[in-house]
């Protein structure tokens, strides 16, 4: 029979849960609000691909600074404040990316962007870690399965504004004031602390500072170089899917907008359905096909740059990308390599510097040999997690604490 105190807890959880769809919902749309309307910014300031990488470069180097400084900072107050505070801080400099004025003015709004979405990122990733765990089966596909809905949502809000001409900053200061709602209600019922426990560890005792980064082992370099790969490719995505189709597609603003929807609504699919697929399939075998999947639709997109395949080649890497990321953080979690903690940290370090750092430099190649040749690159690396997906199903299953009894957490089959 469960008790009172078991019942409040189970409640607290489930509200908890809800919280951080809530969180990665609204992080999804705010990103995706920018990524819909970069050819807008870029035509307004007119900068080539090469300046506008230089612009998003600012993005990377703010979050390479704020996932460091959060990581730290979050041992010591907690994932919950340090998610709350930079979710509040990516609402404010929304808006500030459309009113820029120049080249510097826009650099500099990307780096504090670029900076608070690298903070939320890996703690929000640490909030939904601990609300795994005490949830008691697989449910962190569903997370980012929210991100991509809310990616989904801001795209198409993005299509119909585009379409209208209407112009950013309002677009941008609707989004972050409904955003900027949506994150105070969540802070309210976020966990307090984000422990990821693993077998062996005592409850007791003082606890120790855990590091940011371990030394990793094969595995989890492994994994943190598919992490890498697969969101190099995301960010791409994110950030030119709608300038190739305007410029070397020649689709009109409203289709750009809707290639990169068709994106987000196949990686909202691909994560709805992915912790039933990886339980029966394995998550190695499922990583694989992911990356094979993302290389075909990227490819048939570069060859063939007719708006309607392009459309269908983001839909095919909307499905490949889908699950990557969020099984490679879930065997991360699993890993031998030290805390559940640090492990995890380093390899969503690995993926959100990919994430940052990818599309500037496709923009440096775009600049120099042109956006094909530069989303090439994107492809090399999908068929690279191809090759290391089977490192996804050699992590070991630990046994967690489920809302005060012990059980062993769900585990994926060892299949390839």
């Amino acid at each position: 029979m469960i008790s009172n105190y078991e019942q409040v807890d189970r409640r607290r959880v489930v509200i908890a849960r809800a919280a951080v769809i809530a969180l990665f919902f609204s992080n999804g749309t705010m990103l995706a609000t920018w990524a819909a309307r970069i050819p807008a910014v870029q035509a307004r300031l007119q900068l080539p691909p090469g300046q506008l990488g230089i612009a998003l470069l600012g993005a990377a180097i703010g979050a390479l600074v704020a996932m460091n400084v959060a990581g730290r900072i979050s041992i010591r107050f907690g994932s919950a404040l340090i998610t709350t505070l930079s979710a509040i801080g990516l609402c404010i400099t929304l808006p500030l990316l459309a009113a820029a004025p120049n080249l510097i003015a826009l650099s500099a709004a990307l780096v504090f962007q670029g900076g608070f979405n690298g903070a939320m990122d890996v703690t929000m990733n640490l909030q939904g870690a601990a609300v795994e765990q005490q949830y008691g089966k697989p449910i962190f596909n569903s997370f980012h399965a929210c991100f991509s809905v809310g990616a989904l949502a801001g795209a198409f809000v993005g299509g119909i504004f585009a379409s209208y001409n209407v112009e950013p900053l309002l677009h941008f200061g609707v989004i972050a004031l409904l955003a900027m709602i949506s994150v105070l209600i969540a802070s309210r019922f976020l966990l307090s602390s984000s422990p990821v426990k693993k077998q062996g560890e005592e409850e007791a005792g003082p606890k120790k500072k855990a590091p940011l980064f371990v030394r990793p082992s094969r595995t989890l370099l492994a994994l943190g170089a598919i992490a890498f790969c697969a969101l190099i490719s995301e960010g791409a995505m994110s950030d030119w899917s709608a300038i190739y189709l305007t410029g070397t597609a020649h689709s009109g603003a409203g289709l750009a907008a809707a290639g990169f929807a068709v994106f987000s609504l196949c990686m909202a699919i691909g994560r709805g359905v992915g912790d039933v697929f990886a339980v029966r399939f394995g998550p190695a075998a499922l990583v694989c096909l992911g990356g094979l999947l993302a290389a075909i639709g990227l490819g048939l997109g570069l060859l063939f740059p007719w708006t309607p395949v392009v459309i269908v080649g983001l839909g095919l890497v909307g499905l490949g990308l889908a699950v990557l990321f969020p099984l490679v953080l879930s065997a991360a979690g699993r890993s031998s390599s030290g805390p559940a903690e640090t492990a995890l940290a380093t390899v969503s370090t690995c993926g959100y510097v990919g994430f940052l750092v990818g599309p500037p430099m496709i923009g440096f190649l775009a600049d120099g040999f042109g956006l094909r040749i530069g989303l090439c690159f994107v492809v090399l690396l999908c068929l690279i997690t191809f090759l290391l997906g089977r490192t996804v199903g050699t992590t070991p299953v630990t046994k967690e604490i489920v809302i005060g009894t012990e059980e062993t957490a769900p585990s994926y089959p060892e299949k390839v």
